[in-house]
């Protein structure tokens, strides 16, 4: 019999015998046209070889219709997790095999601030080859020689994301000793893991005779300290430091005891003199000698602050605390952000200097200066700002190889600070309080750096380095340093 005369022109093209199948078996399966009989008489195929087929597509598909010779094999769908966490989660199984799957996902969050559904980590779990081990006596609770040792641990890992269940049972301690260590240690930190004398806790029963006797020697002897008392007084069953007690309440009882500070009303807090109602009205200039070294030296930040918005307005780190550093630091913050009202200082020479005073005149700058040894201090706010940066950045900064590594640190406290919320703008209602957005677009009296350049021409000079590390200023030639080419930089005359 000749075959169809719609089947046998495809067979030609046909370029694989998966696709032969599926011609096969398609007006089967697909158009429902006839029965596998008819399709086996029209394709000169056996009819066994037809319903083979239509029995294996309908059960697995295109799969049922693939050769004997292909193996499937389906991709494994990979965890979304990093290796770190796997090998991870290896550890706390090899230590502990407790844990919840929910308390996994806290631990591994505290400390890779990453998160893991929980039904990832209960597959990474149960695949995990490693077998939870026995409990080591070397990590109980009660092996510690040190007992302030054994708490820390405790309190270690309950803030790591372990469940007091967990450490329970991994350092064989009782919940209500990790209750108590626990509140303790909110209480008091680390003070309140140490062990304590027992003993009344209450104040020691003092007679009256005694305290009228000691009130007669504080009377006559004013200065006298309470070792002093106590040997005046000849009383061997009393200790010295029982008389120092009985000195502090006779003071706070009796009024006639001499050079006694008499304490009066607490006066009222009073405005700065210098806090600033408008953008630009005040800006403060100071700089601070580092705690550390960097290449043999000890490296001065210098910084101006905003301080109606307590922005860091421009800052630099410098050599020395000079004229002609601070001069360049003004210049850089006038040109981003115009120039300011006042500008207040303490009255170091970089700041007292002609030289400063001379700028500032001629950019109509008041210059006002503080006296530090006189408790003026806090007038400066870019002084207390300084300890700011001595415990949000001095870390990071001492780690700096070099003063280039070292500027750009310092370039990175001033937007890191510039762009975190501030403590005194919360006070004064800034909403957000962070600098950057509570000073916005406002700016001083704005000049182009060409009319920048003439009041600050007569002491810097920008410059930009030839390939021999040299600059030119009026015809003549300045050698800076070997390795600076290309390199802009700041001539001071």
């Amino acid at each position: 019999m000749e075959p169809a005369p719609d089947f046998a022109p495809l067979q030609l093209r046909m370029t694989d015998q998966m696709q032969w199948r599926y011609e096969l078996i398609r007006p089967l399966v697909l158009l429902e046209e006839g029965t596998p009989a008819q399709r086996a008489q029209e394709t000169q195929t056996h009819p066994d070889t037809v319903r083979t087929f239509v029995r294996r597509f309908t059960k697995q598909g295109l799969l049922g219709l693939v050769t004997n010779d292909v193996e499937v094999v389906k991709k494994k769908r990979s965890l979304p997790v990093s290796e770190e966490v796997q090998q991870e989660i290896h550890r706390l199984k090899a230590l502990h095999g407790g844990f919840r799957y929910r308390e996994l996902a806290r631990i591994l969050f505290y400390r890779f601030h990453e998160r893991v559904d929980v039904k990832t980590i209960k597959q990474l779990w149960l695949q995990s080859p490693v077998a939870a081990s026995e409990q080591l006596e070397f990590w109980t609770y009660q092996s510690y020689p040190d007992r302030l040792e054994a708490r820390l641990h405790v309190i270690k890992l309950f803030y790591q994301g372990w469940n007091k269940s967990s450490i329970s049972r991994f350092l064989h301690v009782s919940r209500p000793t990790i209750d108590r260590w626990l509140a303790r240690f909110e209480a008091d930190h680390v003070a309140s893991l140490m062990d304590k004398k027992g003993g009344p806790t209450s104040p020691r029963k003092m007679w009256f005779p005694l305290m009228v006797e000691v009130y007669h020697l504080q009377k006559h002897h004013p200065d006298a300290g309470e070792f002093r008392i106590w040997s005046l007084l000849g009383r061997s069953d009393v200790a010295p430091r029982t008389v120092g007690r009985i000195m502090a309440i006779n003071k706070q009882v009796y009024d006639d005891i001499p050079h006694v500070a008499k304490k009066g009303p607490k006066p009222s807090p009073q405005p700065h003199p210098y806090k600033a109602t408008r953008p630009h009205q005040y800006w403060f200039i100071d700089g601070r000698k580092m705690d550390f070294e960097t290449e043999g030296v000890r490296w001065w930040s210098l910084i101006v602050l905003e301080g109606y918005s307590r922005t860091m307005v421009a800052g630099a780190i410098v050599a020395s605390e000079s004229s002609w550093a601070a001069l360049m630091v003004l210049y850089s913050a006038c040109v981003r952000y115009g120039v300011p009202e006042s500008l207040i200082s303490d009255s170091g020479g970089a700041f007292t200097s002609n030289e400063f005073e001379a700028v500032c005149g001629r950019l109509g700058i008041v210059h006002r200066t503080i006296v530090s040894t006189q408790g003026e201090s806090y007038l400066n706010w870019m002084e207390t700002h300084f300890n700011v940066q001595r415990r949000l950045y001095d870390y990071q900064l001492s780690l700096a190889k070099t003063p280039a590594k070292l500027e750009q640190a310092h370039q990175a406290f001033l937007h890191l600070y510039n762009t975190t919320a501030h403590q005194g703008l919360l006070k004064d209602g800034f909403d957000p309080p962070i600098p950057l957005e509570a000073l916005g677009e406002a700016r001083g009296r704005m000049y182009s750096e060409d009319e920048l350049a003439p009041p600050f021409s007569h002491a810097l000079f920008p410059r930009t380095t030839n390939r021999y590390g040299c600059v030119t200023l009026h015809s003549s030639h300045f050698y800076v340093e070997r390795g600076l080419p290309q390199t802009r930089v700041w001539l001071w005359v």
